[in-house]
């Protein structure tokens, strides 16, 4: 089996079962996966997940959803991303990431070692319970490479992260993963690692969009593409902003600075271009991050069943060619 075939054009993000932003009912986190594994075409769904999500709760609900819905563990593949261990609460709040993570009985800390990965990993599937993880991959490597306090320290944690994909290596020798990957928000990262590893898949955070997409990272997924290597295009509405958000990849914009004015004014004419063709924004940047040569999928996440199958629905949309001419000639694209 080819690693570009583990994957459907629509996979699952899984923070809002760790309670990202706002602490959801258990029923509502049920009818999320029952919506995935109901609308989901093909043999299996492919959930992504993470210790750090909710301290290992979006991992402890989706193992306990499946299993409430008595899914078989083969028409699952969870990617589990590797570098946050479950510890005791000790405060009101975590201290891993105060703020962000709702009514949590957890904390975390963060584990990116040889030891430490395997650390995560077992945790995680214990977590999990009877459906183990068998895509894994380090978790955001470039924002632990940016924690550095020095050039010595960035070294360091560089080799950190090499120890931690061999321990994943060791995992899929003895048959407990199909395939390692890599997730970052700084694709040069993973340019850098892909380099020093051998890798099934990388998943490419708020880099690659309609609004965003250097001539140098659509290089690097063709040479990805030569070599097999599947891409996975995450965060394609930079933070929610090309889909009506006031957040651009997660930081809120000053609509009075220049980056904001320039921003919302491109904003504006995008939404006047897919309202001109009946086409919905985030169908436009849905097909747009789907359909660069290389990348096979595209992962979503939201905190409402009902959307599930509008995500899915995205796939299949299809947008007229004299749209993407028009975008070009107005200078939008």
């Amino acid at each position: 089996m080819q690693t570009q075939h583990y994957f459907p054009p629509v996979i699952y993000g899984t923070s809002c079962l760790g309670n990202l932003y706002t602490a959801l009912p258990y029923t509502t986190k049920l009818s999320i996966v029952h919506e995935c594994m109901v609308h989901t075409p093909g043999d299996f769904v492919v959930f992504d997940s993470a210790g750090k999500y909710g301290a290992g709760l979006a991992l402890e609900t989706l193992g306990a959803c499946l299993d409430e819905l008595a899914v078989p563990p083969e028409k699952v593949l969870i990617s589990n991303k590797l570098g946050w261990y479950r510890t005791a609460l000790t405060g009101r709040e975590p201290l891993f990431e105060p703020g962000v993570w709702k009514d949590l009985k957890h904390d975390a800390e963060q584990r990116i070692s040889f030891k430490g990965i395997l650390d995560c990993y077992y945790q995680g599937n214990t977590l999990l319970g009877h459906y183990p993880a068998q895509l894994l991959s380090v978790h955001d490597p470039d924002e632990y490479l940016a924690a550095a306090s020095s050039a010595a320290d960035k070294e360091k944690r560089f080799n950190d992260i090499l120890e931690a994909y061999y321990a994943l290596q060791e995992l899929k020798k003895k048959g407990l993963a199909q395939s390692i990957g890599i997730g970052s928000k700084d694709w040069t990262v993973i340019q850098s690692i892909a380099g020093k590893v051998d890798l099934d898949w990388v998943m490419i955070a708020n880099s690659l969009t309609l609004h965003s997409h250097p001539k140098a990272l659509i290089a690097f997924i063709g040479e990805l593409h030569q070599k097999n290597i599947a891409v996975i295009n995450s965060a394609v509405f930079n933070g929610g902003f090309l889909v009506g958000s006031d957040h651009y990849n997660y930081k809120k914009l000053d609509p009075e600075s220049i980056e904001g004015k320039q921003l919302y004014n491109w904003r504006e004419r995008f939404f006047a271009m897919c309202s001109k063709y009946s086409i919905l924004p985030a169908e436009a940047c849905f097909n747009y991050g789907l359909h660069i040569p290389g990348v096979v999928s595209v992962a979503l996440n939201t905190s409402r069943p009902e959307q599930v199958k509008k995500n899915i629905d995205m796939a299949t949309r299809q947008v007229p060619q004299a749209f993407w001419e028009e975008m070009k000639r107005e200078g939008l694209l």
